[in-house]
């Protein structure tokens, strides 16, 4: 590949980075294809992975692609992010925060912290007089959550 390609590649990761930071994953899942399309680099799928998951609802390919990109860079912490958030969508709570952990032993970063801090957190029983997994606390929390209470 000539550099010229790849700088246009680049351009278009780039492009996909800044749509992601605003949340606009459509158009970053539109940028990341145009520049895997020119050049595949197997380091950028983690961040198509949650693209995919988001926009398509394709968990299954998704996960792939995250697990591909942290074949090449293990010690990467944002694959790990991208991969918590991909389990997330499919609604696997407790994969993500393995992931999310994975990756603050990695190195971490602040977006990792903060969906730490928000998906790890637990809230206080419903009756605090009962233990957690009394079944009292355990429902009443299910039909508090349901009716938006708490």
């Amino acid at each position: 590949m000539d550099p010229q390609t790849g700088a246009i590649a680049a351009k278009d990761f780039e492009r996909a980075l800044k749509e992601l930071e605003q949340g606009n994953t459509l158009a970053a899942l539109a940028c990341m294809e145009n520049a895997l399309s020119i050049w595949d680099d197997p380091r950028w799928y983690s961040r198509l992975g949650f693209c995919v998951a988001k926009e398509r609802g394709l968990v299954t390919q998704a996960l792939q692609l995250c697990r591909t990109a942290l074949e090449h860079e293990v010690e990467n912490p944002i694959h790990y992010l991208y991969l918590g958030k991909v389990h997330l969508i499919a609604g696997n709570t407790v994969e993500a925060l393995q992931a999310f952990r994975q990756g603050m032993a990695q190195g971490g970063d602040p977006e990792i912290e903060r969906l730490l801090n928000e998906v790890g957190t637990r809230k206080p029983p419903v009756l605090p007089f009962l233990p957690r997994e009394n079944w009292l606390n355990k429902y009443l929390g299910i039909l508090l959550r349901r009716l938006g209470l708490r």
